[in-house]
């Protein structure tokens, strides 16, 4: 089975053309796939799909085997890997998810593609939407007690279930301990994706992640608009901000009523043959 290497901003993923419909990759094959010492390593797999109702299905399963309904860093690589590759012949086109249609334009210069901005949709703010146990149209600097602490969060569906927790300084040991802790708490039913973010002024934080279903991660494209969105709708940050990841940085757009806008980059690793 031949594949693609994908990073973006240290977000990586395996990305293999499915358009023939003649790979078949369950939880266990994923997990062995992106182990980083027996497989390929990544934190996850994209595989690209016919679609019925877009130009191109994108297809993620993570990490641990689990099936996710979008990604914003895999989105970025996918609209990439599927123009240089030749399976979408347009420099903007749509791509079917399980959580809707997202439109990546693309930025070409000589050929190859050097930055994608990705229409990731409207954020969904209630608690039905993200799910959230608490029955609020807007989980907006809600407290919550998780393991014997406070956390204020806002939490949306951007994609997938997000949450946002504010704070003065971000250590990788409190996004691994509190954010594991938080993504399988009791207020989500479906799991969540636990953000921490610091501000350094309005149009421009620091972001680190811990990933539902693919732990800390070097970037996340998703996180990244929630964050941005979380700031805004409590009147923190401006409608244009950088987000710096530790794989690097994004921008991210957003006006309330609009569509979130993602920009940043994706690069092809490597290419090799994985025998099934």
């Amino acid at each position: 089975m031949k594949f693609y290497k994908y990073t973006g901003l240290g977000n990586d993923f395996v990305l293999i053309d499915n358009l023939r419909s003649n790979v078949h990759i369950d939880g266990s094959l994923a997990r062995t796939m992106c182990d980083r010492n027996f497989g390929i390593g990544a934190d996850g797999i994209l595989l690209a799909s016919p679609s019925e109702s877009c130009d191109i299905k994108m297809e993620i399963i993570n990490s641990d085997g689990s099936i996710a309904e979008m990604c914003g860093n895999a989105s970025r690589c996918f609209a990439k890997f599927c123009y240089e590759k030749k399976l979408v012949e347009k420099e903007s086109f749509t791509v079917e998810t399980l959580a809707g249609t997202i439109a990546p334009r693309l930025n070409i210069e000589d050929g190859a593609v050097k930055e994608v901005t990705v229409d990731m949709g409207m954020p969904k703010f209630g608690s039905k939407d993200i799910p959230f146990k608490v029955d609020l149209d807007k989980v907006v600097d809600y407290p919550i007690r998780v393991d014997g602490k406070e956390y204020l969060i806002t939490s949306m569906f951007m994609g997938v279930p997000h949450t946002v927790v504010f704070t003065d300084s971000i250590e990788d040991e409190k996004v691994i301990s509190e954010g594991r802790k938080i993504e399988v708490s009791d207020y989500f039913p479906r799991k969540t994706n636990v953000n921490f973010v610091s501000i350094i002024n309005r149009n421009e934080i620091i972001l680190r992640t811990w990933e539902r279903g693919a732990g800390y991660t070097m970037a996340c494209g998703t996180g990244s608009c929630a964050a941005v969105v979380a700031g805004i709708v409590s009147g923190r940050l401006g409608s244009i901000v950088k987000v710096h990841l530790r794989g690097g940085d994004l921008t991210v757009e957003w006006k309330a009523g609009e569509h979130v806008q993602m920009t940043g980059e994706a690069k092809e690793v490597f290419t090799g043959e994985y025998e099934v």
